[in-house]
């Protein structure tokens, strides 16, 4: 038995409190506790394994990456695994879209791909505000931070959050539409007497996680676009938790049909849960001078090879994206029928491809089911600025029978909590 050292370390940890056993080894979409007891998960990293836990076909990429005397640390400087890499990036991602966008290794997480964004955005229009939305998670560093919504993580930053202002997401009032898309960022734009300075830069998901499962329609993601335009905004889409394949496409944003001026990627695009960012910027928005943002983790050559062998394994055609939209009705059909099986409990699914919410009318009520499912076998995470919605975030490669068993565990685990 492993020793418990829960005292030697901070009490800043949180998952580790939602799903207390020591945890082994894991494959695929299960992992595996020091006892052998084993939890389908329906949580993969918060996003950052897409493709399962130690996938065989980039894990025998990274042992011989490894075995092999390759290079793994090198800051910025070339290599092999670099090159080929952008090549294969550009070649089977970029391209196929029609982006020209270039590349930049801004730091190994999420929030150093957001921070790099914001500064970037600064830089070029020579503004300080960032017009960011309400409940928007984008990162925990200062920066990050002040375009998050949560007020529990904003809380922890010990300083005043500035130069950001939030803006209501979509369905934010209501959610029949009857208030105009940007009725009051477009107002506030446009009035000289505001007192809103005018915007470095907008920052969105089209997809909130952390903020509960709120997708954003894509005539609202199109408007935005235009606005941007019109007042001379640059539009960065944080893709970090719903790009990589999580809504379907690779992009979250290709279904709406709008090109970002910055876009943020993480988490899955190793293909292995190594760490690894992008920020990757329109041409003519390169400005940053050599050396101008830099840092010592700007590209982990390991997970240049896993995430070169992901692209090509899985984004050579449509078939993980077209497997992803179909589980993902299976999903919405479930959630659909526990809403309408249970009226009193004022249940909601929300959700795009596999990235899906059953939101409860009582907040409480979410972490009580998801608390059910730990304890039939299954790990689920909440969401939302109350806890309020049961998070699924699986691999996009688990089975029909693995989606099916971790169904059955929701629908039992919310019959008992509603029930009791």
């Amino acid at each position: 038995m492993t020793t418990d050292t829960t005292a030697l370390e901070s009490d800043v940890r949180s998952y580790s409190r939602s799903w207390p056993v020591v945890f082994d080894r894991a494959q695929g979409a299960t992992m595996y506790a020091e006892d052998g007891t084993a939890y389908l998960d329906f949580f993969a990293g918060a996003g950052s394994l897409n493709y399962g836990h130690n996938n065989p076909h980039m894990k025998q990429v990274l042992l011989d990456y490894l075995s092999s005397d390759r290079v793994v640390h090198s800051l910025d400087m070339l290599t092999t695994a670099r090159s080929e890499f952008l090549q294969t990036f550009s070649e089977h991602i970029l391209k196929p879209r029609g982006l020209d966008h270039r590349v930049m290794f801004p730091g190994p997480g999420g929030a150093n791909a957001v921070e790099a964004a914001l500064k970037l955005a600064r830089k070029i229009t020579g503004r300080e505000a960032v017009v960011n939305f309400t409940n928007a998670f984008h990162g925990m560093t200062l920066g990050a931070l002040s375009v998050t919504g949560n007020s529990m993580k904003r809380g922890g930053a010990g300083i005043p959050l500035v130069h950001a202002t939030p803006m209501p997401y979509d369905d934010y009032f209501d959610e029949r539409h009857e208030v105009p898309d940007f009725l009051y960022l477009e107002r506030l734009l446009e009035d000289a007497g505001s007192g809103l300075n005018e915007p470095a830069a907008v920052i969105v998901e089209t997809l909130q996680g952390e903020g509960g499962i709120n997708s954003a329609r894509v005539e609202w993601l199109q408007g935005l676009s235009e606005l941007c335009k019109k007042h001379g905004m640059l539009l960065i889409v944080d893709d970090i938790q719903m790009g990589c394949g999580r809504t379907g496409p690779f992009f979250s944003f290709e279904e709406a049909g709008i090109v970002p001026d910055i876009i943020t990627l993480s988490k899955s695009i190793s293909g292995y849960g190594l760490p690894l960012a992008l920020t990757l910027v329109r041409p003519d928005l390169d400005v940053f001078e050599p050396g101008e943002h830099n840092g010592t983790f700007r590209g982990f050559a390991p997970a240049f090879a896993t995430g070169s062998e992901t692209i090509r394994r899985y984004w050579s055609d449509d078939s993980l994206h077209q497997s992803t939209l179909a589980k993902g009705l299976v999903i919405e059909s479930a959630f659909n029928s526990l809403v309408a099986k249970y009226p009193e409990a004022n249940l909601m699914a929300k959700g795009r491809g596999l990235a899906r919410g059953l939101q409860f009318g009582e907040s409480d009520k979410a972490g009580a089911v998801a608390k059910a499912c730990f304890e039939r076998g299954l790990l689920v995470e909440t969401s939302g600025p109350e806890d309020e919605v049961v998070k699924l975030l699986p691999p996009l490669t688990l089975t029909d029978e693995e989606l099916t068993r971790g169904l059955d565990i929701i629908a039992e685990s919310v019959a008992a909590v509603l029930s009791a």
